[in-house]
């Protein structure tokens, strides 16, 4: 699987900043901060999780998937070896 970079939030800000007018920016400072507040909030709402939980939660979805397609298999043999 081919990983994308993701941009941090300072690089979404600084994007952000870049794309404003000369005049805006002398207001960056109180407007970067306030920003940055708003983000975080809109993140914090999302209810996301990091690349690492998300792969260690995938990695135990497959394992768990293993285990389970195994044990319906046995099954399957037991209820064929089984002469009721």
């Amino acid at each position: 699987m081919t990983e994308t970079k993701r941009p941090s939030i300072d690089e979404l800000i600084e994007g952000v900043m870049s794309a404003l007018p000369a005049d805006m920016r002398q207001l960056k400072s109180d407007f970067e901060q306030q920003l940055r507040q708003a983000m975080h909030a809109a993140f914090s709402r999302m209810d996301l999780v990091t690349r690492e939980e998300f792969d260690v939660q995938a990695a135990l979805l497959a394992r768990t998937r293993e285990r389970l397609e195994e044990m319906i298999r046995r099954l399957d043999e037991l209820e064929q070896n089984d002469p009721q």
